[in-house]
């Protein structure tokens, strides 16, 4: 029988543990470019099995807040090279999560201050965080965003390939495609912000088409065995609505399982609330979704997140509900985590006022047990 604590291959990934750290914006990456501070915060935690970065913009329209890190720029994928290097060095192994924001975006954030791009251009009805002209950070309502042109699409996907392309010249392990909380891919795939009536719009197939030949590109370019997605099939997060997710998703997942993944990473309910959310007028059926990617194939790990405690993490590893478990917020108080959680030992408390934005403190500054 599995436990949390023991090795494991993810894809073409030899990680020493089950405990994964999930992406967490932080904002402290200026001009899209990872300070050397970001070198000390990710091997600090390289004891998890798996780190997988902030979420990390694949062109300039990608960005959709302040101060996150891209991979579109030289100068950010040698800030990258550092990261990956400190990580490496502490014995960790590490994966971008590959972002495109979508509607979920500011003007002031966009190329030549235009509009974000969406599916459909409709409103996401959410908020983003900018830097004032006078330096201080707010968060502020998303600008109206636009429709995508059918012929801008070849050009995005190859976007997610120029950037999984510069994660692995930047020494990443593989990356993360972020297709979850109500970002561009999520809006895609979901019937309320895809009105869309061409190939890539109204059938459950056609909303799919993007997020599916994005991941083809990327396996195309850098392997399935360095390739991971993350999914969030009834997050309300960002506006994201969708009237049947099972069916949807059940689809994806089928439809993945032919890509030889290294993981499925997995957003149980609401992202950073109630695991039991529900959508579509039934709930979510999330062992019948593992199922269908087993059944059809798939391969790669099976990576579960979203409120887990340190019981519920071993209980669905030794179960077989998932071959990793992926904590988010406990890893920015503790950097130690995995020791802690093989301990039984007390978590520090994270300071909230310094999550998003600012510098050392709140960022490499935690305790750990020693």
């Amino acid at each position: 029988m599995a436990t949390l604590f023991d090795p494991l291959k993810v894809g073409d990934i030899e990680v020493a543990n089950r405990i994964a750290m999930a992406p967490l914006t932080r904002n402290r990456s200026p001009q899209a470019v990872p300070k050397p501070m970001t070198a000390t915060y990710y091997a600090q935690r390289a004891t998890a099995g798996l780190l997988v970065t902030e979420g990390t913009a694949i062109s300039h329209q990608a960005q959709g807040y302040a101060d996150v890190p891209g991979l579109y720029k030289p100068e950010a994928i040698e800030g990258w090279k550092a990261v990956t290097k400190a990580v490496h060095e502490a014995g960790g192994k590490i994966v971008t999560q590959l972002w495109h924001v979508g509607a979920i975006s500011h003007s002031s954030l966009q190329p030549n201050g235009g509009q974000p791009v969406s599916p459909s251009g409709v409103p996401a009805k959410s908020k983003t965080y900018i830097i004032n002209p006078d330096g201080t950070g707010a968060f502020v309502e998303t600008s109206e965003p636009r429709a995508l042109e059918l012929s801008e699409i070849p050009g995005l996907i190859e976007d997610y390939r120029k950037a999984a392309r510069a994660a692995i010249e930047a020494g990443f392990d593989g990356v993360e495609i972020h297709a979850a909380n109500g970002y561009l891919l999520q809006q895609f795939m979901s019937s309320e912000s895809n009105r869309r009536t061409d190939a890539y719009g109204g059938s459950v197939e056609n909303r799919l088409r993007l997020t599916l030949e994005v991941v083809e590109a990327i396996v195309k370019e850098i392997g399935g065995g360095r390739t991971g997605i993350r999914l969030s099939p009834v997050t309300p997060a960002n506006n994201n609505a969708d009237a049947d997710p099972q069916a949807s998703y059940n689809l994806l997942a089928e439809k993945l399982a032919a890509h030889n993944l290294a993981f499925i990473h997995v957003i149980e309910g609401a992202t950073g609330g109630p695991r039991d959310q529900q959508m579509g007028g039934k709930p979510f059926d999330w062992a019948g979704f593992k199922a269908a990617y087993r059944n059809a194939g798939g391969k790669g790990a099976w990576i579960a997140n979203n409120g887990y405690s340190r019981d519920l993490a071993i209980e669905a590893v030794e179960s077989g509900k998932a071959d990793m478990v992926a904590f988010g917020k406990a890893f920015i108080a503790n950097p130690d985590l995995v020791r802690r959680l093989k301990e039984n030992a007390p978590l520090n408390q994270g300071d909230q006022s310094t999550f998003y934005g600012g510098g050392e403190k709140g960022y490499t500054d935690y305790p750990t047990l020693d």
